[in-house]
């Protein structure tokens, strides 16, 4: 008798950890997802910036975006690449002292004037003013228009190479 029991015993063991996986319902094993979650994942793919058309976005794909850099690195890239080296200030200013091969288009005639003064929107330019506030605020309008390498380096106050006097 007492093999009998220990057989039964053993065998209920058996029966209850072989059915713990399982579910009670006979639905072939499917496993029923949260509610919050869906049963099934749509097919999407997510592409990089850099793949994405046009066509398939609100903003252009490589809007730039608003680049502070100092004198010395501006001076550099005037050195290695052909740049525009834009001055921001009035007319009297620029009269006064201009950094050499500067183009002036003060930042109150941007809006207005930029497409004839700069009609290449991938062109380097290289934003200045007397000490950096004006500078500012023209490389994001230019941004905004969709000049795409535009980099401000702040005043001529900052500036350490040679000035041209009108």
């Amino acid at each position: 008798m007492r093999k009998m029991l220990y057989f039964f015993a053993a065998f209920m063991f058996i029966f209850t950890v072989s059915a713990c996986g399982q579910s009670s319902d006979n639905s072939d094993d499917a496993i029923t997802p949260a509610p919050d979650i869906p049963a099934t994942t749509p097919d999407t793919t997510i592409s990089s910036p850099a793949e994405t058309t046009p066509d398939s976005i609100d903003t252009p794909p490589n809007k730039a975006e608003y680049v502070k850099i100092t004198p010395e690195e501006a001076e550099l890239m005037m050195a290695d690449e052909d740049v525009v080296i834009l001055d921001v200030r009035t007319q009297e200013e620029f009269d006064e002292g201009h950094i050499i091969n500067a183009v002036l288009l003060p930042d109150f005639d941007i809006s207005e004037l930029a497409a004839d003064v700069l009609p290449d929107k991938n062109q380097t330019i290289l934003v200045h003013c007397r000490s950096g506030k004006r500078s500012e605020s023209a490389s994001r309008e230019l941004i905004n228009m969709g000049y795409t390498r535009v980099f401000d380096f702040g005043g001529i106050l900052d500036w350490h190479g040679e000035i041209a006097v009108n």
